[in-house]
């Protein structure tokens, strides 16, 4: 069997493959809290070639955290949203009527993530797993904490408080980026959502109720991940976060309580302008 498109350059660069084994010991250097809360963003092929792939990066997540620790990754699905704000591509106004009526409701079962890569997607489908209700901004739970993570999850609050994000803060969570940046960090967002004063937008998309499928509408932050590069960077550069290999690539591990905060007052003294809407993390 041929390499499928850009494994070859994952083979290249690779000494010798990762496994579940050997992904396990690279977390537990890295100090991955067994027993802990873990929000995951990761791109697989950073890691290098692996033996049975996100799977395998999956089960040494878990194999790290062990039976009673949680494993949270974010599971959005932006796709579900006001056509009236695409742009990528655009679509004719006359369609936006037809796309508000017959758009399939988000479900939590059924719905995949867009976006978001490969391991969300796996954990989403994982067996156990528990699943957020926002159509826009759902995260997937596996372990000790997903119900209580994964509980009702406000329209309006999407990624700030009320939401999974919130929760997993709440129990004291880590932040764990594997072969990502801060760019795709989500836990700033709900930083940014602690910050007085910035912008907010409307939104829509077609949920569930207890009545059927409708076309709900509602406020919240417009939220913008441009400049977390930067302010990843920052943190940082206080040693905020532990960074060590994981497979080839490199892992960032990191308090969520502690980014959170510093986000707040790095976000507060930066943001001298409105925020930008449309542009939220994600995954490779």
């Amino acid at each position: 069997m041929s390499c499928v498109s850009g494994e070859r350059s994952v083979i290249a660069a690779t000494r010798e493959p990762a496994t579940r084994a050997s992904l396990t010991r690279d977390l537990e250097r890295l100090d991955v809290r067994r027993g802990g809360v873990l929000v995951v963003h990761a791109s697989v092929s950073a890691l290098g070639w692996v033996c049975g792939g996100a799977e395998a990066v999956v089960w040494a997540l878990l194999d790290a955290l062990g039976p009673d620790g949680t494993l949270v990754a974010p599971t959005h699905t932006n796709a579900n949203s006001e056509p009236n704000e695409w742009s990528a591509p655009a679509v004719p106004a006359d369609w936006w009527p037809v796309i508000r009526a017959h758009t399939p409701p988000f479900d939590p079962a059924i719905t995949p993530s867009r976006g978001m890569g490969a391991l969300p997607e796996l954990v989403r489908t994982w067996p156990g797993a528990m699943r957020s209700t926002h159509p826009h901004y759902s995260f997937a739970a596996v372990g000790a904490e997903a119900e209580a993570i994964c509980a009702p999850h406000p329209l309006d609050r999407g990624l700030g408080d009320g939401s999974p994000l919130a929760r997993a803060e709440e129990r004291d969570a880590d932040v764990l980026l594997l072969g990502i940046g801060h760019g795709s960090n989500t836990s700033l967002h709900l930083a940014e959502s602690r910050v007085p004063g910035l912008a907010r937008a409307a939104s829509g998309a077609a949920v569930r109720t207890p009545a059927g499928r409708e076309w709900a509408t509602w406020e919240d932050v417009a939220y913008d991940a441009d400049d977390f590069a930067a302010l990843g960077a920052a943190f940082e550069a206080t040693a905020g976060a532990g960074v060590g290999p994981v497979g080839v690539g490199a892992g960032r591990l990191m308090r969520q309580r502690e980014v959170v905060a510093f986000g707040v007052e790095w976000l507060g003294a930066h943001r001298g302008r409105p925020s930008r809407a449309g542009n939220v993390t994600g995954n490779r």
